[in-house]
């Protein structure tokens, strides 16, 4: 797969609207979703940047969730108002699938009110108060983009209540590494019953204690679920999982040269 470089997703394209904001660009590697128009633009150096990692809510006046990302680092923040006839998720999935032929990780993925406080996330996560609608029709995900160096891009795609629908891009570079970042066992189980399977190439051969936990509350989540694990470390797997009490007739393992860990849907 082709690596999703962090220049090539600064620097702008021809695509450029004469509707957008002045100085503003896409991200080359994502295509724009047709006939929107951006509306807000920023890039630049941030001191501190949060990305959650699970639905957000408030509590005694403060923004909750279980896990998130913070950091200082470089961000480029695009703002599309889509087409009348479209909505924010149309855009959200189009891009997300797009990102994923890329090769990019899904962190967390979620959809409707399952992600919280549309407000919340329009006002406190993305400083962009046009986001704000009703939370039955919003998404957002946050991915790790593939290559050596630490890149992450978050999606929000949201419908307002008065028809508008917009969609956030948002590209981040942390300046110090961030260390081990696990997946949300929720985003990986959509992500594999979505697209028939899930590409994890930073899973070493030899199976580690966390993504062992990780991968087996996946399968736990839905007991229906059937897989098969392709790799070079396919069988070291297969074996770590059985370990974490996930029944072998649900696993079947086959080696291959492919490093990292390939887990399809079997059906």
């Amino acid at each position: 797969m082709r690596a999703i470089g962090l220049t090539a997703l600064m620097v702008g394209s021809a695509a450029v609207s004469a509707a957008d904001v002045p100085g503003s660009r896409d991200f080359d590697s994502l295509s724009r979703y047709p006939q929107s128009e951006i509306v807000a633009f920023k890039e630049g150096p941030v001191l501190e940047r949060t990305y959650p990692l699970d639905s957000i809510r408030r509590i005694s006046g403060q923004v909750r969730t279980s896990d998130q990302i913070s950091a200082s680092g470089q961000l480029t923040a695009v703002t599309y108002q889509l087409p009348a006839v479209h909505t924010g998720i149309e855009a959200f999935e189009r891009t997300r699938n797009s990102l994923l032929e890329e090769g990019a990780e899904l962190l967390f993925w979620c959809e409707g009110r399952e992600c919280g406080s549309s407000s919340l996330w329009a006002n406190d996560v993305f400083q962009r108060s046009s986001l704000y609608g009703p939370e039955a029709r919003q998404a957002y995900l946050l991915a790790r983009l593939p290559g050596e160096s630490e890149r992450f891009l978050a999606l929000y795609g949201i419908t307002r209540g008065n028809g508008r629908s917009y969609l956030q891009v948002e590209a981040f570079a942390p300046d110090e590494p961030l260390g081990i970042i696990l997946p949300n066992p929720a985003t990986l189980l959509r992500q594999l019953k979505s697209t028939g399977e899930l590409w994890l190439p930073r899973l070493p051969q030899e199976p580690t204690a966390e993504w062992g936990a990780l991968l087996a509350n996946v399968l736990r989540l839905d007991s229906t679920v059937r897989v098969s694990l392709e790799g070079k470390g396919a069988a070291g797997w297969y074996e770590a999982l059985t370990q974490e009490r996930v029944k072998a007739r649900r696993m079947e393992a086959e080696a291959s040269d492919e490093d990292g860990l390939r887990i399809k849907l079997l059906r």
